[in-house]
């Protein structure tokens, strides 16, 4: 069975930095697109950025610039660094494995001063 586990989450001040994990167990991610999504208590889940085995990736236009999205196929891992960030990023965020309907707990992050 496929499982997610994130982490990274946390307070961080407006500006502020931080890298978010995610641990996915059985499955193998390579040849399998990955992705990070965000929810927060306004708005339906969002898509925020994916990449695929070969390490190209695309960004939703609110996180582009700011975000980087990597993996390690080896460690079945994905990560997302976040740069300069806003209030407005404050959300859960999820990993998710393509064609696969099954999330995890999510990390919080919440951006305030």
């Amino acid at each position: 069975q496929v499982q997610l586990v994130e982490s990274g989450g946390g307070l961080v001040q407006p500006g502020g930095s931080l890298t978010l994990s995610c641990v996915i167990s059985g499955t193998e991610v390579f040849g399998k697109y990955l992705a990070w999504y965000r929810q927060t208590p306004r708005n339906q889940r969002e898509w925020v950025t994916g990449i695929t085995t070969d390490g190209s990736s695309n960004y939703a236009d609110f996180v582009k610039g700011r975000f980087t999205v990597s993996r390690d196929n080896a460690k079945n891992t994905l990560s997302l660094q976040m740069n300069s960030l806003k209030p407005d990023d404050t959300a859960v965020y999820y990993c998710k494995v393509a064609k696969y309907a099954i999330w995890g707990q999510g990390t919080q992050v919440t951006v305030s001063a």
